[in-house]
């Protein structure tokens, strides 16, 4: 391990370097040779970074700085399974879902075997997913950017306790040929069994049989089952399995049900792809380690406290959501992994929506603010479950052509200095992500890429990713209320709202 004085003159050698950067332009560092040595592939995937406020010098003392924070033994820690999980002594298991062996286990077989009766019985036309957090994200997310690959079950996610969300689901429904599966890691989440329970009223009032159209996926089998699920209906995952990082797991059974096991197995080898490089790769050309450097330059040293994500694929439209969880509760963090206080800003503001879309809403902010804020756009090249006509391509090929032009026109902006308002002073900048196609191959590897991101900046902060207390605060508080425990620590402005209830 480098000694700690030699990660702070790293730092400050960064700091002056940021200092110097920012008196250049993009358009500058855009033009000077070789540039594209800024541009990272795997396989199909491009990452192109040449829009970056950097030159081969920072990436090197970056990459320095990497180094000298222990990040290669703690990815190596991370893989081996040692409990890098530190507040709860746990491993963080999640890549070995992704394993090409986890499918010649029992586990795996007996998912397959339930999605494989339900898709072939025909009985049930509608599933549905009850979780929230992760248990919700990550499989609504995936079920939209791979809908062109579910063609036979409508898949629906409720994770809200807000009760018109159940209900208009419900409407969409037949109760007799409806599947639900209600996920929790616990089996004790106020939301999810509060939906449960009303799902299992809806079906009973129908006369549907609820021990034979409900699943429970959990890590707690004995709650499920003392909760009505029957055993055979019940599939489990593992307590080092995070939630926000659980799609892999059985709670991506709905999925499962929708693509089928051969291309949900087609998702998991493309995570997987990523794994094998993050894990083997030299950072230099590491693209989850390089990413998330891109990350700490801009929250650290050029004090940039948001980071969009634009994918250019309307299919992709719930990715910002699934990535916010996935890095803000994941390094929403101001205490180290030994419970000291942070000397660095950590986890920024994740955010983002669809262009074109977005191109019509905040890019506005985005060109012309008072504030920079770097982004990543994600665009494929070819079309996925679109006609092969030429009306239907070229309307692709527009898309990524807006792709290209927002991130030219974000980092070279155009000079008026007579109209002001219409000078725009460039500086903006962006990655651009780049791959062939959205298969479920394709998702897996970038999806595998930004969690993989989310560990190098937690690494490198010394924080502990894999942890998220502080979701519980006012989970308890909630409980309390609704228990009325401990209502003298409330205010009079709350007490008087949950006395008009």
């Amino acid at each position: 391990m480098t000694p700690h004085n030699d990660i702070s003159a790293l730092k400050n050698r960064l700091q002056h370097l940021a200092e110097t950067f920012s008196s250049l332009s993009l358009s500058e560092l855009m033009s000077a040779p070789d540039r594209d040595r800024l541009i990272f592939c795997l396989d199909d995937l491009s990452v192109d970074m040449t829009r970056q406020p950097l030159n081969a010098e920072i990436l090197s003392e970056l990459v320095s700085y990497a180094d000298a924070s222990g990040l290669g033994q703690k990815i190596e820690q991370l893989f081996s399974g040692q409990a890098v999980n530190v507040t709860e002594n746990r491993a963080v298991s999640h890549m070995a879902l992704r394993h090409p062996e986890r499918q010649t286990s029992e586990e795996w077989q007996a998912l397959v075997r339930c999605a494989d009766t339900i898709r072939t019985e025909g009985q049930f036309t509608d599933i549905i997913n009850i979780g929230i957090g992760g248990s919700d994200l990550g499989p609504a997310m995936v079920a939209q950017a791979l809908s062109a690959d579910i063609t036979d079950h409508k898949l629906h996610f409720v994770g809200n306790i807000d009760p018109s969300h159940l209900w208009d689901t419900l409407n969409q429904c037949d109760p007799h040929r409806t599947f639900v599966i209600v996920t929790s890691k616990t089996f004790t989440t106020a939301e999810t069994l509060a939906n449960a329970s009303l799902v299992k009223q809806w079906l009973l009032s129908h006369g549907a049989d609820p021990s034979r159209a409900m699943a429970g996926v959990t890590a707690a089998s004995d709650k499920a089952e003392g909760w009505g699920m029957s055993p055979d209906l019940i599939f489990g995952f593992d307590q080092s399995v995070g939630g926000r990082f659980s799609l892999w797991s059985a709670v991506g059974l709905s999925v499962i049900i929708g693509l089928g096991a051969d291309r949900f197995s087609q998702f998991l080898s493309g995570a997987h792809n990523m794994d094998e490089h993050f894990r083997q790769a030299p950072f230099s050309e590491n693209l989850p380690v390089l990413m998330g450097l891109i990350r700490i330059w801009h929250r650290n040293f050029l004090n940039r406290p948001s980071y969009a994500l634009i994918p250019y694929h309307q299919r992709l439209s719930r990715l910002a959501a699934w990535a916010q969880q996935l890095e803000m509760e994941s390094n929403g963090k101001s205490v180290t992994r030994d419970g000291q206080p942070v000397t660095a800003s950590t986890a920024p503001l994740i955010w983002g929506e669809p262009g074109t879309n977005a191109q019509h809403s905040f890019f506005q902010w985005l060109h012309q603010g008072s504030e920079i804020h770097p982004l990543d756009i994600l665009v494929t090249r070819r079309p996925y479950g679109v006609p092969d006509d030429e009306g239907w391509q070229n309307s692709h090929r527009q898309l990524v052509i807006n792709a290209i032009a927002q991130a030219e026109a974000l980092a070279l902006g155009r000079a008026d200095k007579a109209y002001p308002h219409k000078d725009f002073t460039g500086n903006r900048p962006s990655v651009l992500l780049s791959w062939d196609q959205l298969t479920p191959y394709a998702l897996g590897r970038v999806l595998a890429l930004y969690e993989h991101i989310t560990a190098v900046c937690g690494f490198i902060w010394n924080i502990n990713s894999f942890d998220q207390f502080g979701v519980e605060l006012g989970k308890e508080m909630a409980r309390d209320l609704d228990e009325g425990k401990g209502l003298e620590k409330f205010s009079p402005s709350a007490l008087a709202l949950l006395d008009s209830l």
